[in-house]
């Protein structure tokens, strides 16, 4: 009650709403700074090269393209909100994929000394791989365009998952797991009680880079093989000649991808307090 008490005190004094004001004004300076910044970059350039239009005439045409988001008149012509709607769609698919399979993988990969001499090698070969390499073998398998840049997502999404995750499982204490062992667990019980709640940061930093990562490679698989999503409208735009259009949807793609970090990134902060 005294803590209630306290707490209502200083709303009443206006202290707490004070601190909280400076607060939300130290941390939103630098990003207001920033973006002000690049505005007024955009706009010197925009100036000196006459066939990029500036930052007013931009955001008018994305006022414009919002109102109707979710318009369809036929395969080629539909709303942003269709095509942003079908990149994540690939992406989560992929990206879903890549995790049921990379997770456990890294798990079993740090966990067994064998398993990691035999796969090390292989995954350091076709990790640097430009996941666009592996496109036409998307296309050769499945025979489909949309398949194909579903493979490309997860083929790009999978290391970071596996090598993150394998390198947590390496770094949990020895402690932990001769306890372990003293004790009789059963490998069940080292991986819920000692490895999971161990490796979890590194599956979490694992799962950023790599939903970073399929984002990045959605918009250009998708250049290369058309139908909907926000890579194959950029690529259609540009043949339009349509720059503010080319200029939204690289917002627009900045936007989703800061929005996805940020998910995770609040999932993972969430997920630490809970094991906390």
């Amino acid at each position: 009650m005294s803590t209630m008490a306290a707490r209502l005190t200083a709303f009443v004094r206006g202290e707490s709403w004070r601190d909280r004001m400076e607060r939300i004004a130290s941390a939103s300076a630098g990003p207001v700074i920033g973006f002000a910044l690049l505005l007024v970059v955009w706009k010197i350039i925009s100036l000196k090269v006459a066939e990029i239009p500036g930052p007013e005439p931009t955001l008018l045409a994305a006022v414009e393209l919002f109102k109707d988001p979710f318009y369809d008149n036929g395969p080629n012509d539909v709303g942003i909100g269709w095509n942003i709607l079908a990149s994540l769609g690939r992406v989560a698919l992929g990206f879903a994929l890549a995790a049921a399979i990379g997770i456990p993988t890294g798990f079993l990969i740090g966990r067994v000394p064998a398993l990691n001499a035999i796969c090390s090698p292989v995954i350091s070969l076709l990790r640097p791989v430009s996941p666009l390499a592996w496109l036409p073998l998307g296309l050769l398998l499945f025979k489909a365009a949309n398949p194909a840049a579903i493979w490309a997502i997860f083929i790009c999404s999978i290391w970071p998952m596996i090598i993150n995750t394998a390198e947590g499982v390496r770094r949990v204490p020895q402690d932990y797991l001769n306890v372990a062992r003293v004790l009789d667990l059963s490998e069940w019980k080292v991986f819920t009680r000692i490895l999971l709640p161990s490796v979890l940061p590194y599956v979490m930093t694992g799962v950023r880079l790599s939903i970073g990562t399929a984002w990045l490679v959605i918009v250009a698989a998708e250049m290369l093989t058309g139908g909907t999503g926000l890579g194959f409208w950029l690529w259609d735009e540009w043949n339009n000649l349509n720059v503010q259009n080319i200029l939204i949807a690289v917002l627009v793609i900045g936007v989703v991808g800061l929005a996805l970090d940020l998910i995770l990134l609040a999932l993972a902060r969430r997920l630490d307090h809970t094991e906390a």
